[in-house]
């Protein structure tokens, strides 16, 4: 029996039939046709009853079982190896760019044996990835963690904002934070507050499309990602992702005004209430937005985080006891998710006075992604006010999640957490929305 990862039950013994293992190029009948590709690892937790094979395409195509007729080998794999090639020595007089991997695919390759994404662990890896990093940068990669991005938590942006300030004292003259993207809007935010006044850029960046495929983003946006870092001329936490589906141009959104809004278009990420800060093409940067710090200053980084906060969603019909139980799991602040300009009903407000009795924070935001929260103008919203509930004006409910556990970790009392949540540390409440829509 040859190696067959991630394959079980009649799937292997399909495959034990042709002799086959991981890696030989199989020709297989189905009932529609002949399918040529060579057979690659697949998840052993999914359902048993397909097989699949890589493409000459480079893409990967699952074949039921029950379509199936036969199969044989048609070339015998040998386990495959990586070998990076030898990256070009960096020109003189390059920025520095340091390169921090937190488990995300964006900096990864992919070994077709096991079908799993790797790390970039060296410049080397790297510049097979996007060779024209030597161009622009010296390039210094590191990986921080190797894990998903949904398993980042509180702890590891402390982590990862203190490994900044290192490299800022280093005199590094950027840093890229490569992160996978369904978090990715919760670490920006988190260490746009952590580091408040960072004198270089701090780009955190993604990939929707994995390296092995044709269609990938990830070798833009490192590339832009890599040279923002380096040379902009502005400092701060961004988040840089595609522009538009189009292989040309890389945005850059503030670190605490983005959100991702499709679950896998290359230009998942938006900026809300705000312009885009950059615009990058590949000729170089091709828009800056105005009020974007300079490089350079005094720069102080706070990096505690308290988790003791909680986000709850209002929802027709929700049980006032879940804010109860918030409280008794140690909650000292909750951001509530309210419709419209910031309202919940009377059961889940009554639940909130209580809450802000107890000597903890309640603070209001809307489930609509424009606009404002303004709870004076109907009569639940001034209810709200005189329970002790603070509106939070436009501040994207992540973002103010985020902030809450900053705040908390780098206070002494709730009066000064309070204090630093309603105050604009970078940006991340607006005087008025953009844009304004006739």
């Amino acid at each position: 029996m040859g190696d067959l990862s991630g394959y079980r039950e009649d799937a292997v013994r399909f495959l034990n039939q042709a002799g086959a293992s991981i890696g030989d190029v199989l020709e297989v009948q189905t009932d529609w046709g002949t399918v040529t590709g060579t057979l690659v690892p697949r998840y052993a937790y999914g359902v048993g009853d397909y097989i699949v094979l890589k493409l000459k395409s480079g893409y990967n195509v699952g074949l039921s079982l029950s379509g199936l007729k036969s199969a044989k080998v048609k070339e015998k794999g040998e386990k495959p190896s990586f070998t990076a090639p030898l990256p070009p020595k960096p020109a003189k007089g390059l920025p520095r760019v340091l390169i921090l991997g937190t488990g995300g695919t964006i900096a990864s390759r992919i070994d077709y044996k096991t079908g799993a994404v790797h790390p970039a662990v060296s410049s080397a890896e790297l510049h097979s990835l996007v060779p024209e990093l030597s161009e622009i940068a010296r390039v210094e990669p590191e990986i921080m963690f190797d894990i998903l991005s949904e398993n980042i938590t509180p702890k590891h942006w402390t982590k990862l904002a203190q490994r900044v300030k290192k490299a800022v004292d280093d005199g590094v003259d950027g840093v890229v934070i490569t992160h996978g993207t369904d978090t990715l809007g919760y670490t920006a935010a988190a260490l746009s507050f952590a580091l408040a006044g960072v004198p270089i850029p701090v780009i955190l960046v993604g990939a929707q499309r994995s390296s092995d495929r044709p269609s990938s983003d990830a070798p833009l946006n490192l590339l832009a990602s890599t040279y923002v870092a380096g040379r902009a001329e502005f400092s701060g936490v961004y988040v840089a992702m595609h522009l538009g589906e189009d292989d040309d141009k890389v945005v850059f959104h503030r670190g605490n005004r983005v959100r991702k809004n499709h679950t896998s278009r290359r230009d998942a990420f938006v900026s809300v209430g705000v312009p885009f800060a950059a615009v990058w093409g590949r000729s170089g940067l091709e828009f800056v937005g105005e009020g974007l710090p300079k490089r350079g200053g005094p720069f102080k980084p706070r990096v505690r985080f308290d988790e003791g906060v909680a986000l709850l969603k209002f929802y027709p019909s929700m049980a006032g006891s879940l804010v109860a139980a918030a409280k008794k799991g140690g909650a000292k602040a909750l951001i509530v998710e309210g419709t419209g300009l910031g309202h919940v009903d009377k059961e889940v407000m009554q639940e909130l006075r209580a809450f802000v009795k107890g000597g903890r924070l309640v603070f209001m935001t809307s489930q609509c992604i424009e606009g404002r929260v303004d709870l004076n103008v109907y009569a639940t919203g001034r209810d709200l006010l005189e329970a002790g509930v603070i509106p939070l004006e436009d501040m994207l409910s992540e973002t103010a999640l985020v902030k809450a556990m900053w705040a908390l970790g780098n206070s002494t009392s709730i009066d000064k957490a309070k204090e630093l949540i309603i105050s604009d540390i970078t940006g991340e409440t607006t005087t008025r929305t953009f844009p304004e829509k006739k």
